[in-house]
């Protein structure tokens, strides 16, 4: 994998036009440009809380009724830190939210983490991370299960909230939102001792909570509505959470991180939690709850109170990573690839997730410090095409566009008819047909691989079918937009 330094140094921000005279048919008008672009391709800026748009449910508004297209690579020390040593290596966040900056991102998940220390068979078998810091203060007498002082549940760190607000500060500076995590599922269930190092279990606090209540080693019972006591602790804490952010605008909350599918209840009631709350605050944020592993239910996800949801790569049974399902506005579908498989991700995914209604996330190896990754050519491609379709959705009028998989060949087309499309076609050197309106077109090729508009122009189209076929190898994108003026 490339260092940090030299993917800054490779990439290229702006989108650059090669000089061409282009006669893609008998209706096509000769056109020559030179140069490059950047600001005609604007990213959006933070205005207000985000809200379901009433115009376009599959994705959020802000406060003046603007569709907010979200996009981003997250990683998992972006909050808490993790070292194998004590006190861990603080995380450059400064230097992480450049980064996001440079890759024209606007979105992340601020993990949390619920354990002591965290090892991972699959990812860290020889590594244990210490992690630091945690939401209750370690003034207990005793020691816990990793030789430091046991948790008071009672009483808050207010060095953790005073983080998490702070980081969400620098992030709205730089027009990025923040979904917080709340809670993290997965480690209980598959974390190396999962149990053992969460602050829930007696060993490890001074309050005598066990979450661990059919003692059965796994403690998964604290993700349920079982213990009265426990749901009490976890409210307070998830309002001390709302308390300290919210007052800012980028902000979105997560109920946990792949939990296990008995959790359905639990994360709910949380969420019910947050909407009930923040009804008393000055403002109100979208709540989300991604996948239930292993042997969730999207089903789930879409019949829950949240907002927003990121369902796995499953439908009807049907692997549908590599063809992702048109989002239907039933709820705003962040389709992480967190949950499509793992550290996993192409170029080709970025632009149907998008194309298909989408928000497409990046679970992000970053910089190899929380799970050492083996490189990957994959990855930067993945974060440059992430912010590639922000540059066109910010130019695009998503209020009325919707996924129209049926005028175009490829079946990836992002269209208001007769004003504008966005179409994707993954095979080289291929044709492919697009029924369009009558009009007259603004046209451009991009080339998703060099990350630059190859060719530029104007087409005069009658009624039905076109053929189309990029000038260039590799998977290209066509955008058309009626040369009159489309308000938004």
């Amino acid at each position: 994998m490339k260092t940090q330094t030299e993917m800054r140094n490779s990439y290229r921000g702006n989108y650059c036009f090669r000089t061409s005279v282009v006669a893609l048919s008998s209706f096509l008008m000769a056109v020559s440009f030179t140069g490059c672009i950047s600001d005609d391709l604007p990213s959006s800026k933070n205005t207000g809380t985000l809200r379901v748009s009433a115009d376009n449910p599959r994705y959020f508004a802000d406060s003046t009724g603007n569709i907010v297209y979200l996009t981003g690579a997250h990683t998992w020390s972006n909050l808490m830190d993790a070292d194998t040593n004590f006190p861990p290596e603080p995380f450059d966040f400064n230097k992480y939210v450049n980064w996001l900056k440079e890759h024209n991102h606007n979105f992340i998940r601020m993990w949390t983490w619920e354990m002591l220390t965290w090892q991972s068979r699959t990812y860290r078998p020889d590594n244990s991370l210490k992690i630091y810091p945690h939401p209750y203060e370690r003034t207990g007498s005793g020691f816990a299960t990793d030789g430091r002082p046991k948790f008071d549940l009672t009483r808050f760190n207010q060095e953790y909230f005073t983080r998490l607000r702070e980081r969400i500060e620098n992030a709205g500076k730089h027009n990025i939102y923040v979904s917080v995590m709340l809670f993290e599922g997965w480690s209980m269930q598959f974390a190396t001792d999962g149990w053992k190092n969460h602050f829930f279990n007696p060993e490890n606090n001074i309050n005598g909570i066990n979450g661990d209540i059919n003692n059965d080693g796994s403690g998964l019972e604290i993700y349920t509505l079982a213990d009265t006591t426990i749901t009490g602790l976890q409210e307070k804490y998830v309002k001390h959470v709302i308390d300290a952010v919210n007052h800012l605008d980028n902000v979105l909350f997560e109920i946990s991180n792949e939990n296990h599918p008995p959790s359905t209840e639990w994360q709910y009631h949380m969420i019910n939690l947050i909407h009930d709350y923040e009804k008393q605050k000055p403002k109100q944020h979208p709540v989300g709850m991604t996948f239930q592993y292993k042997g969730g239910s999207n089903d789930a996800l879409f019949a829950s109170p949240a907002e927003w949801i990121s369902p796995n790569n499953r439908s009807n049974n049907v692997d549908v990573r590599n063809d992702p399902p048109a989002a239907d506005g039933r709820k705003v579908i962040l389709y992480d690839t967190d949950h499509l498989g793992g550290i996993w991700g192409n170029q080709p995914w970025v632009w149907k997730t998008f194309l298909r209604g989408m928000n497409p996330l990046f679970m992000d190896p970053y910089d190899g410090a929380f799970i050492p990754d083996p490189p990957d050519k994959n990855w930067e491609p993945v974060r440059k095409n992430m912010g590639y379709t922000l540059k066109y959705a910010a130019r695009m009028n998503l209020k009325n566009a919707i996924p129209h998989n049926e005028l175009s060949t490829t079946t990836y087309c992002l269209a208001d008819p007769g004003m504008e499309y966005i179409i994707y076609q993954e095979i080289s050197d291929s044709s492919f047909d697009a029924s369009l309106v009558k009009g007259r077109y603004k046209y451009e090729w991009f080339n998703p691989t060099k990350g630059i508009v190859e060719e530029s122009g104007t087409i005069k189209v009658p009624d039905g079918k076109r053929t189309f076929k990029a000038r260039f190898s590799g998977d290209a994108v066509l955008y058309l937009k009626n040369s009159r003026k489309v308000s938004k």
